[in-house]
Formats: C-alpha cells, sequence, structure tokens
C-alpha cells in the first residue's frame, strides 16, 4: 500500500505569502515551483499528482513538502553546501601579507598583482581576492605634509581662533594668490567612449598664451572673494591688491589678515605704517598653508572654472575668473571650520599589524 503523504494545513498569512511568490515576477524558478508544490499540498492532492501538473518528479514534492511540514518558510530555503575545498586559504593571505612587507624585485618602486602572483607563484585571480578582501589597493597612495614649525601651536591655534571667535568691531580675511596660471587654447567638448559613457573630453595638443596671476581675499565671516588678476605677483602687486581690499573697509575697523609664509607678505613694514595699526597679519605656521580658507575658494575655482577650460587671451581668463567671483558672490557663505581626523599620516604602520 503507498505511503500517505504528509499533511499541509496552512495559515492565512501563509497562503498568502506562498501566492505572492507564485505572482512574482522577479522569484526565482526553483522559489516559484516550491511555492506552488506546497500551495497544491494544502488541498490535500497527493505528490504523484501533483508532480504531474508542474511538470517535476515525485522525489522533489515529497522532499519540499516534507521540509516546509517540518520547519515551514525556513525549509524551502537551499541548505549551505561545503562546496569545493579553499585552495588559497589563511595561510596564503598571511604569506601574501609577510610579501607585501618586503621590498618589491629590483627596479619597481611598489608591489602590484602580477609581480605578487610570480613571487608567491599563484594565480592571479587568487591574489587579487585576497587584496580584494583585506581592502588593499596597492595602486592607491595617500600623501600629506606635516609642519616642523616649532610654533606651530602657537601660530594655529591663533588662526583658528581668529576663525571661531573673531575680534569685535574687526574684520578677518584670508589672502593669497594663485601664480602662473596657464591661459590655454585646446578643443574641448564631449566624446563618447566605447561603453557608451558620455564623458568631457579636450585635445591633447594646445596652444599658449602666456599666465596670469591672481589675488584674492576672503571675508571669513560672509564668504564674499575680492579679487584682482595682474599679470606679476611682486611686492608692489600684492601692496597694490590690499590697498584695493582696505579701500572697501570703513576706517574705525581693524582688519585681520590671514597670510601664508611667501616672500611678497613679508618685509610690508612700510607699508602697513600709513594704515596706522589698522592692519595686522597672522602667518600660518611653516608648511601649513592649509590653514588659509582661501586656498579652499582657489580649490573651487580649479575644478569649476580652469579644469578643461579654454581661452585664447589673457582677457578671456581674466573674464572667466571674474564671472566666477560674481557668480560665487551672489551666493556667498562662510566656510564651516572644523577639524578633520587625520589617519596614517605617519609611515609606521606595516600591512601586517593593519590586517591582524
Amino acid at each position: 500500500m503507498p505511503r500517505k503523504a504528509i499533511d499541509i494545513t496552512l495559515t492565512a498569512e501563509q497562503k498568502k505569502q506562498l501566492e505572492k511568490i507564485v505572482r512574482s515576477h522577479s522569484a526565482e524558478r526553483r522559489q516559484i515551483e516550491r511555492a506552488q508544490i506546497i500551495l497544491e499540498s494544502a488541498t490535500g492532492k497527493q505528490n504523484q499528482k501533483i508532480a504531474e501538473e508542474l511538470k517535476t518528479s515525485v522525489l522533489r514534492v515529497s522532499k519540499w513538502r516534507r521540509r516546509f511540514a517540518e520547519k515551514g518558510f525556513v525549509g524551502l530555503e537551499d541548505e549551505q553546501r561545503p562546496g569545493k575545498p579553499e585552495t588559497y586559504g589563511t595561510v596564503f593571505r598571511d604569506r601574501l601579507l609577510a610579501k607585501l612587507e618586503e621590498r618589491p624585485p629590483e627596479g619597481l618602486a611598489r608591489w602590484d598583482c602580477p609581480t605578487l602572483a610570480e613571487a608567491l607563484n599563484a594565480s592571479r585571480h587568487a591574489v587579487w581576492r585576497v587584496l580584494k578582501k583585506e581592502g588593499i589597493y596597492l595602486h592607491r597612495s595617500r600623501s600629506w605634509c606635516v609642519s616642523t614649525d616649532p610654533e606651530f601651536a602657537e601660530k594655529s591655534a591663533n588662526i583658528v581662533g581668529l576663525y571661531l571667535n573673531p575680534p569685535l568691531n574687526a574684520l578677518v580675511i584670508s589672502v593669497d594668490e594663485k601664480p602662473s596660471i596657464q591661459i590655454i587654447e585646446r578643443a574641448t567638448g564631449f566624446v563618447e567612449t566605447r561603453d557608451k559613457t558620455i564623458v568631457a573630453a579636450c585635445k591633447s595638443t594646445y596652444k599658449r598664451h602666456g599666465t596670469l596671476n591672481l589675488f584674492a581675499a576672503l571675508n571669513v565671516a560672509t564668504g564674499h572673494i575680492k579679487a584682482q588678476t595682474t599679470p606679476t605677483k611682486t611686492r608692489e602687486d600684492f601692496q597694490g591688491f590690499m590697498d584695493l581690499v582696505m579701500a572697501d573697509v570703513p576706517e574705525d575697523k581693524e582688519v585681520h589678515v590671514i597670510l601664508d609664509n611667501y616672500c611678497t607678505h613679508k618685509k610690508n613694514d612700510i607699508w602697513l605704517e600709513k594704515y596706522q595699526g589698522r592692519i595686522k597679519f597672522h602667518f600660518t605656521p611653516t608648511s601649513a598653508s592649509w590653514l588659509n580658507q582661501i586656498e579652499i575658494w582657489f580649490g573651487i575655482l580649479s575644478r569649476k572654472t580652469l579644469k578643461g577650460a579654454s581661452f585664447a587671451s589673457t582677457e578671456a581668463l581674466k573674464n572667466a575668473i571674474e564671472a566666477f567671483t560674481v557668480r560665487h558672490n551672489q551666493n556667498a557663505q562662510p566656510f564651516k571650520w572644523r577639524r578633520r581626523e587625520v589617519r596614517g599620516s605617519q609611515i609606521k604602520n606595516t600591512i601586517s599589524n593593519l590586517r591582524n
């Protein structure tokens, strides 16, 4: 006598969930088949009848009917399989990390995937998988600049203090120059790559039309910019630009100017005397011009106006810078000064102790 099939009784919620799987356009075919088997089983049909209707085997119907009865929806999932034994395991990973601590072959500045594979007598794919899993990117690098100024703490605290807590009835401005901006004329536009991606493009050949210097002052409190282009960057050019900035400042206001240590910013005592102590210069520590907020604006200008652009003349570049400055000032906002945590700024960590 044939064995009686296991009875399946569904709750309203279980039936609703199984019917949703059957109607789904994104579910896998095997998931839909298993849901159909359970729905048909709940009607009291025998395994052979269900197998005929769904065009599958009786053994398959019996299997999923039994597993649903024992475990519910969890029973309809595939069981974990052991898979192929791991060829490159922990031992290989440790060998790879240790190899990265060694110097690369003579003539190479760093290890790369093919060189590592050759040194370890392994496949490139195996090396690539370990590197990816460990989050190691051999083609990437970071750089940093550490100030050696013995008065770094004092000078930087003074400048950050001006940003966060400026003196009453005083103007704090951040001043610097962007020297020798290349006036380059070249064909620009867009191209379609092999994968149908549209990207900006510029011709590799170009014409030079000289250079232009840019002086700029950032009002730290408002974010507004005062800018002037000059053909040179002498001390006289710097003083002339500062006269232009001071022309807009009320005579009863002190002006605190944040500057880096460029030579034209020094030895301006005679010029400062004519403002009778109203102007005070604050110099960033050595190798720490990043403390000067005007550098942020120069970066924005470079990305939005200068990078990949074409200028047929000095006047064209000058007009572009002036137009960008006007546009910026229309919606100017002060930069939010905050401390950023920088990790990995000392070459002391090794691959091994970073990954273990």
